[in-house]
């Protein structure tokens, strides 16, 4: 693709839309940015050759626009020295310069109007490079500031889990402290609940036999007081 070519499709772009067909609009943007100062730098260099060859198209003009009047001042000399012949003849080489002199000005129009449209177009692409450079600032300002919220989000959210953390330590150590107490109250109780429990059955049996112990201890002395009688 030609200079002239790529900066006329750089100035006739819509940045908006590039970027937002982009998938990575912060590296595109400093692709176009990039592309743009390049292509500054080589249409500055062609622009100071066109320049360069006014110049010299202007030099042309002036010379050969010398010899145009050059040859009609020796028609004029020649009329004057009744050489009508050598005064035709001037004049036909003034007509041939004179169509040189044309071309050579022709040229010089176009070369005008080329360096014309150059700045034009220049113009418009650092326009183009300025506006560009102000929308990569305001993404890299939205970027940070996007960053900046995402992170005091997060410590937000840390700081929220990290007080549901320390709530649930909380509630577990009252917990604690709860289970702690009840085991306290058992303290000096042998064996606890369970041992008062099992000591209830042991307390039963212990009265079944004292029963039957008495109750044979009555059948006992029955009985002797019937010996004591028969005797």
């Amino acid at each position: 693709m030609g200079i002239f070519s790529r900066m006329s499709d750089i100035v006739n772009s819509n940045i908006n839309a590039l970027l937002d067909s982009a998938e990575d609009p912060e590296k595109m943007i400093r692709l176009i940015i990039q592309e743009m100062e390049d292509t500054l730098v080589e249409v500055r260099s062609s622009s100071a050759r066109v320049l360069a060859d006014r110049k010299t198209a202007e030099r042309k003009r002036a010379q050969v626009s010398q010899e145009v009047n050059s040859w009609e001042e020796k028609a004029k000399l020649a009329i004057s020295k009744g050489r009508e012949d050598l005064a035709r003849a001037a004049l036909q080489e003034k007509r041939v310069i004179e169509q040189e002199l044309e071309v050579v000005s022709t040229e010089l129009a176009a070369t005008d109007e080329h360096i014309g449209q150059l700045n034009d177009e220049i113009a418009q692409l650092q326009q183009k490079l300025s506006d560009a450079k102000a929308k990569q600032k305001a993404m890299l300002m939205r970027s940070q500031t996007v960053h900046s919220r995402m992170a005091v989000k997060r410590q937000v959210h840390r700081s929220e889990l990290d007080e549901a953390f320390n709530k649930f330590d909380k509630f577990e150590r009252r917990m604690d402290n709860l289970e702690g107490e009840l085991e306290a109250m058992d303290l000096g109780r042998e064996g606890g609940l369970a041992a008062e429990i099992d000591a209830l059955r042991e307390d039963d049996s212990l009265n079944e036999e004292l029963e039957a112990l008495k109750q044979s201890m009555q059948a006992e002395q029955a009985e002797d007081v019937v010996k004591k009688e028969e005797a």
